[in-house]
């Protein structure tokens, strides 16, 4: 009872914060930010009814299927070379700096250098480049959230697999990979929206005809402030909608991760 009372309670928190932020946002638009392109609350509202559903769905859908394919991707390379590691101790160090390297190089600056290998996408069919950044996005996060939920296995329950004969890799089918649920779920909840992100920078430079990425750019160029601000609204709903859902996933296939039954 009391935890139904306090997530009606954190709603309703969260409603409020929500109404403040806009409210804040409307009178600063309309006073002390009155010079700067900051467009009001109303302003934006009139450009997503402008544009229409059709315009933004066309651009949307473009990203998030790129998106989702890089997230598919990366976090599937990033829990087999994790596992590997479990299986094949030595290779940790190689895994590892391989998981640093992609996390350090900035995706800004190779992702030029990617559409100059990938080229330019077919009509109709995703950016390579924007898929390619997407895999980079997610690829340290899982690697790190994988190898720490692996390695938390319960000691106990790794030497009764050893005692009745069962190699590293019964260890990881039996015991890790369901120690580590939770931790790899926590990572592809936070993977989500920086598979989005990643994908958007890819359209940037992806010769990409539709995307995200083009309508912000077009948006830019037309010095088109409200319609840059639905736009940037949009994908901050899109990507905690993608971070909710994972966190929902999370909730009901690990329960025991809350502390529930």
């Amino acid at each position: 009872m009391n935890t139904e009372i306090d997530r009606r309670r954190a709603a309703l928190y969260s409603l409020a914060g929500l109404g403040a932020v806009i409210l804040l946002w409307w009178a600063a638009a309309l006073t002390v930010l009155s010079e700067a392109r900051i467009p009001s609350p109303a302003g934006v509202i009139q450009a997503l009814i402008r544009d229409g559903f059709g315009f933004y769905w066309g651009h949307f859908s473009v990203t998030i299927q790129e998106a989702a394919i890089g997230f598919f991707w990366g976090n599937l390379i990033a829990i087999l070379l994790a596992s590997v590691v479990l299986v094949l101790p030595w290779t940790e160090r190689l895994i590892t700096q391989i998981a640093v390297i992609s996390y350090c190089i900035p995706i800004v600056a190779v992702a030029p250098v990617l559409y100059i290998v990938i080229g330019a996408p077919a009509t109709g069919e995703p950016s390579g480049t924007a898929v390619a950044l997407a895999v980079l996005a997610v690829f340290f996060t899982t690697v790190v959230g994988t190898l720490l939920g692996l390695k938390s296995a319960d000691p106990a329950s790794l030497d009764v697999v050893t005692v009745y004969g069962g190699s590293r890799l019964t260890q990881l089918r039996k015991v890790r990979l369901i120690a580590a649920l939770p931790a790899i779920l926590n990572a592809l909840q936070i993977a989500a929206p920086a598979a989005l992100l990643g994908a958007i920078l890819g359209e940037y430079v992806g010769g990409v005809r539709q995307g995200v990425g083009l309508a912000l750019i077009i948006a830019q160029q037309n010095l088109d402030v409200e319609r840059a601000w639905a736009i940037g609204l949009l994908c901050a709903a899109v990507a905690g909608g993608a971070y909710a859902l994972f966190g929902l996933i999370g909730k009901v296939a690990a329960p025991w991760s809350k502390g529930t039954v």
